[in-house]
């Protein structure tokens, strides 16, 4: 910019200049200062100067050139067409000048713009957990106990049906009862040792039960389940990796999309069990009778990481057990049948 101002700094021309619209026009002298365009006499006496920066063409395209400055319409300058360097001169320290002035207002679009993005980012990032919240919150038991067996019939389709048998049937109601859940499913595949669906209902991999030969290590693993499930929400758990499509499906019609449930259901297939506080997982084995030392073993053999829940056996007063030994043997072959 300092090196277009000295380009033009010792040009002159002749112009008609009009300082009011009632005024004569009055032949003057015009050059280029520093950033202005200096107006005078014959007798080189100043008459005004001009701020570049301000300057405007009033009639673009014709002739004679009519310049005006930016504060006052009715002051002009008129140049014939053939003064073309002061003309060019003008026209260019103009738009230079212009484009570097500051605008008061561009700030305040700034900071305006900068909030609008504040807030929209804040409800991308806030509404989806405020959704899954209210969603969670509203949605009544009965609810939770369709959408659980929703997503089993969709484990269904890839583990093959749940197991079923009379007395193995009759085994697996009497832990529904003692563990205080809506229901357990043992399943031939389709998870690798527990899940937990809303209701709560639990889902046994067949391993469990029939890889463990003390039932009270099988019935750790659902105890185990239990606790998580009672942290962390299992409708909370869908919801979330659903989306918030999801939860404003679900409140806005009660449901969940099929495809929402077949995903889920592909989910907990490839998914490893949450691992509850070990203070609540040992709270639960006390109220239930039951010590959580077998289930500790299965877990580590050599028991240094699950030594708090070995040690807790020391503090559990033992109830009789759930299953007999020939309810157990039901239970171990459920899938069997």
């Amino acid at each position: 910019m300092s090196t277009a101002l000295q380009k033009y700094q010792r040009l002159e021309a002749s112009a008609l200049w009009r300082e009011t619209p009632d005024a004569q026009r009055r032949e003057v002298i015009i050059s280029v200062g520093d950033a202005s365009l200096l107006i005078s006499d014959l007798q080189d006496r100043p008459l005004a100067h001009w701020s570049l920066a301000a300057v405007v063409r009033a009639n673009p395209g014709k002739a004679p050139v009519i310049f005006a400055p930016g504060s006052n319409e009715g002051e002009t300058l008129e140049l014939d067409a053939s003064e073309t360097a002061m003309i060019e001169a003008i026209e260019t320290l103009s738009r230079a000048l212009h484009r570097r002035a500051p605008r008061p207002g561009r700030l305040r679009w700034l900071i305006l713009l900068g909030s609008v993005f504040a807030l929209a980012a804040g409800l991308l990032w806030w509404l989806p957990s405020a959704l899954q919240s209210h969603a969670v919150a509203l949605v009544p038991q009965l609810n939770r106990v369709v959408i659980g067996q929703d997503v089993l019939a969709q484990l269904e389709r890839t583990s093959g049906r749940s197991c079923h048998s009379e007395l193995g049937d009759q085994a697996v109601s009497k832990l529904t009862e003692a563990l205080g859940v809506a229901s357990i499913t043992i399943v031939p595949d389709g998870v690798k040792t527990t899940a937990s669906l809303p209701g709560p209902a639990l889902i046994i991999g067949r391993r469990i039960v029939e890889d463990h030969d003390d039932p009270t290590a099988a019935i750790g693993f659902m105890i185990a389940e239990k606790s998580y499930a009672t942290e962390s929400d299992p409708l909370a758990r869908i919801l979330e990796f659903g989306g918030w499509r999801a939860s404003f499906r679900l409140l806005t019609s009660g449901m969940l999309a099929s495809d929402t449930l077949v995903r889920y259901a592909e989910h907990l297939a490839v998914t490893e069990t949450g691992k509850p506080d070990n203070g609540a997982l040992i709270d639960t084995f006390a109220a239930l009778g039951i010590p959580p030392s077998p289930y500790a073993y299965t877990l580590d053999i050599s028991g240094e990481t699950t030594l708090p829940l070995i040690e807790a056996d020391a503090i559990i007063s033992p109830a009789p057990p759930i299953l007999t030994d020939g309810e157990w043997v039901a239970l171990q072959d459920i899938c069997s049948s």
